[in-house]
């Protein structure tokens, strides 16, 4: 089996780095629950944004998909010379394609936060920093993603 590192990117903001204790209203939040045997996971998987939901429906009734999990592969990583740091990565997924079996990691994150942020308009340096940050954040966790799956492909 193989695994293949996949991000679903969206223009659509997700709601993946507020405190999960406390429900933002503006998004999409609850529990799926499965209508099928696939999901793997012990508990019923959370969804953070509407984008997870439709992702959790697709895997759940896609016949391709053999398994699929929320949250179960932990990749540790470091953001540039700073402290440990544990990677969630948000979805694992097993599909028959073309006969084989292929595994997925699978991020879902906004379009804006895959690319390196631009200082424009209007922007206040806190904003500017806080994407910069998030980006260098990113780049961290897929580089990480990127060699656990040479490791354990």
């Amino acid at each position: 089996m193989k695994v293949l590192l996949v991000w679903v990117t969206t223009a659509h903001q997700c709601s993946l780095l507020h405190n999960m204790h406390h429900r933002d209203e503006r998004y999409k939040q609850g529990v799926y629950k499965p209508l099928n045997q696939k999901y793997q996971g012990k508990h019923y998987p959370k969804y953070r944004s509407g984008w997870e939901l439709k992702f959790f429906r697709w895997c759940d009734l896609n016949e391709n998909v053999i398994e699929w999990n929320s949250e179960n592969v932990v990749i540790p990583y470091r953001i540039a010379n700073g402290k440990p740091r544990r990677y969630i990565v948000d979805n694992t997924v097993t599909m028959l394609q073309q006969g084989k079996l292929q595994k997925y990691l699978v991020e879902i994150k906004p379009y804006i936060q895959t690319q390196p942020p631009k200082p424009h308009g209007n922007k206040k340096k806190s904003t500017i920093l806080y994407e910069q940050y998030t980006y260098a954040k990113n780049v961290c966790k897929w580089k990480a993603a990127k060699q656990w799956c040479e490791k354990y492909g």
